[in-house]
């Protein structure tokens, strides 16, 4: 059974994802057949555009196939762990290099591996429905597909806070911060995918889709309270710090939240991408992840998060002073 449906109209080729009951997590098969279709496409004259959506009104992407690489690791594959993480990652350097146009309309959530197959893209259409973030470090991984890449290139310390904390961002905001290009009210959305499905410019279609509607980011907290390079326990400290200030409270509340060891692993990575290229990036994620699913900390957040649902992890160790240095910089490959 496939998952992606495709066609081809007017020069233009649509990739639909159609796995609503997992909100379009990528398993295998849909990671592999986009790339094939990428592939054909890339090379085909007769196609100009690329436009990718969803078949969910619910989601655009909800990320990777957690719970797969979960029971993947229970079962010690890790020959299946590096095929799905190599596959999905190549999958997507492919985007990021496209030759074409790739435009993917995102009205629902767009997180994990959905950030991947979008936010790689040239052009990124949001709605006021549109939900993005990387929430890796609670199941005890940590933001792939690239992220270490795109995330610490936006605006000073939001990288890291999305990285860290598995923030939120509607649409208007994704914009705001780079993650996306363009916002769309979700009623004009369907005229606009019409209009590029009938294959007028691109630049036409979204010309008057360029004001925001407000956005509310404490971007000044965001760049004092999560600057590059500094260590999780630095940055939590800072927070409870900050007695007098709530969203500083509420943000140190998130850590509870997360795997110590991921949030280390997190900003290390973080830290080594502001200097790398994408490739290399990716090279080291992959290596992150073949190490990471293997620890007891993966195993039990994706349980808590996305099988028993309890939203009570027991991690190991529990606070970010007991971490274990050796492995993050092994995870890290530092």
């Amino acid at each position: 059974m496939s998952f992606l449906r495709t066609s081809v109209t007017g020069g233009v080729g649509e990739i639909v994802l159609d796995r609503p009951r997992a909100l379009n997590a990528l398993d295998q098969s849909m990671i592999d057949e986009m790339f094939d279709v990428l592939s054909r496409w890339g090379d085909d004259d007769a196609i100009e555009t690329v436009l990718v959506t969803s078949a969910s009104p619910r989601a655009f992407c909800a990320g990777g196939d957690i719970r797969a690489i979960r029971e993947y690791a229970v079962d010690g594959d890790t020959a299946a762990i590096t095929r799905y993480f190599s596959s999905e990652y190549r999958l997507d350097q492919l985007i990021a290099e496209y030759p074409k146009p790739y435009v993917a309309l995102i009205d629902g959530a767009a997180m994990g591996g959905g950030l991947g197959i979008s936010v790689h893209g040239e052009l990124r259409v949001v709605t006021e429905n549109a939900l993005l973030a990387m929430p890796e470090t609670a199941i005890g991984f940590f933001p792939d597909v690239g992220a270490t890449y795109f995330l610490p290139r936006l605006p000073d310390g939001v990288g890291v806070w999305l990285g860290l904390t598995g923030a939120r961002l509607r649409g208007a905001e994704a914009v705001a911060v780079g993650l996306a290009t363009h916002f769309v009210p979700a009623a004009d959305l369907p005229a606009v995918a019409e209009r590029i499905r009938a294959g007028s410019p691109l630049g036409e279609v979204l010309a008057g889709h360029r004001d925001l509607p407000p956005v509310d980011l404490p971007l000044r907290k965001i760049a004092d309270y999560f600057p590059l390079g500094f260590p999780p326990a630095g940055i939590l400290g800072g927070l409870r710090g900050a007695t007098d200030d709530d969203w500083a409270q509420e943000m140190a509340d998130t850590f509870d939240q997360a795997s110590p060891t991921s949030l280390a692993v997190t900003a290390a990575l973080i830290e080594a991408g502001a200097s790398s290229s994408l490739e290399q990036c990716l090279e080291r994620e992959l290596h992150a992840a073949e190490i990471i699913t293997a620890t007891p900390d993966f195993a039990e957040g994706v349980r808590a998060v996305l099988v028993d649902k309890d939203r009570d992890p027991a991690f190991d160790p529990s606070t970010l002073d007991a971490v274990d240095e050796a492995l993050v910089a092994r995870i890290v490959g530092a």
